[in-house]
């Protein structure tokens, strides 16, 4: 699944100056207490993310991934004793998995590997969906073996080593589906208290899970973007969300996505639809690339961080709001010392 549309841009057209002072290294003190940056109009305005429910209206529908961060990145060594970083990718049947692997020299297949001094994992080969990851075979089941002997898999730019806060605070309130290797960032401004409110309102949620994966933060090397490859990830979106969005399309309702993961989902169903349907249920995996020219079909307001210059990301929210407002709203938020990316602040955008 490619995208549908074409775009006039290039991958320069997405760049811009960010002070690394303001990339951030820890989150809020409080999960609500984030900045909210108002975008939906100009001049934005500077709020709280605790005021989000003053923003939406009753008879809203807020669509969440319900996805779980499992503790990805693992340490080890090869049997000829060069060290191993592995970030486990997907989960697969039988104790397999996929995973990204960084070492001197690349493990062969029918080798092992020692992770954490406590268990071998068997190297099957190459392959997964883009073909450039290691096939393992582990000794049980992974997500417990993950549970007991991995890290929680901060991004790149994040420079600490994973503690027991992060372990709590890269992880959504309502996580339940355990597979992504990153966090559905946007959803972390999200604590008990704020969803109460939200639902005190009459506005309603519904979810989806996509597994996130590490491409999330692969940079893109082509200046022309439709020689980007996309990575691809795993989503289902069940019979009851879509009905529920359905429901609130009716009803005049505006379907508000609480992330870039979520939209990728929502828009990738519509893809999938039959006459007469908004989109479909189901799992399926998603490569799709969304770029300013995208004809969004479900999602009308979009609550998300600050994100990378040169992401397909900020070309997916260049494609939701508009290039230039987009580019106003990053001018400002860099302006006010806006806290970017996973742990930063977030911002609210109207399609």
């Amino acid at each position: 699944m490619t995208n549908p549309t074409t775009t006039n841009h290039t991958l320069s057209d997405f760049d811009f100056e960010l002070p690394p002072e303001l990339i951030a290294q820890q989150p809020a003190a409080e999960r609500s207490l984030s900045r909210l940056l108002d975008g939906r109009s100009l001049p934005p305005v500077d709020r709280v993310f605790r005021e989000l429910p003053d923003l939406l209206q009753t008879g809203d529908l807020l669509v969440f991934n319900n996805t779980r961060v499992i503790k990805a990145r693992l340490y080890g060594q090869k049997s000829t004793g060069g060290s191993v970083e592995a970030l486990i990718e997907r989960i697969l049947p039988h104790n397999e998995v996929w995973a990204h692997m960084r070492s001197s020299k690349s493990p062969k297949p029918g080798s092992t590997v020692r992770f954490a001094n406590a268990f071998d994992a068997e190297v099957l080969g190459r392959d997964g969906p883009d073909g450039g990851l290691f096939h393992l075979r582990l000794p049980a089941d992974p997500l417990v073996l993950l549970d007991q002997h991995g890290h929680v898999p901060l991004p790149p730019y994040i420079t600490h080593s994973d503690t027991d806060d992060d372990v709590r605070r890269y992880q959504t309130v309502f996580a339940e589906r355990p597979g992504a290797v990153a966090a559905p960032t946007a959803a972390l401004h999200f604590d008990e208290a704020l969803l109460a409110r939200l639902k005190d309102k009459g506005i309603s949620s519904a979810a989806v899970t996509l597994h996130v994966g590490a491409g999330t933060f692969q940079p893109v090397r082509t200046e022309n973007l439709t020689e980007h490859k996309m990575h691809s990830e795993w989503f289902e979106v069940s019979a009851a969300t879509v009905a529920a969005i359905e429901a609130t399309k009716a009803r005049g309702g505006r379907v508000i996505s609480v992330g870039t993961t979520t939209l990728r989902a929502l828009e990738s169903a519509a893809l999938h639809r039959q006459a007469g349907q908004i989109l479909a249920a189901g799992s399926r995996d998603t490569d799709i690339f969304i770029t300013p020219g995208f004809e969004f079909k479900v999602v009308d307001l979009l609550i998300t961080n600050f994100h990378l210059p040169k992401s397909t990301l900020m070309m997916l929210v260049s494609a939701f709001a508009g290039y230039e407002h987009i580019r106003t709203l990053y001018q400002h938020a860099i302006a006010q010392h806006y806290r970017f990316f996973s742990y930063g602040d977030a911002m609210l955008l109207q399609r």
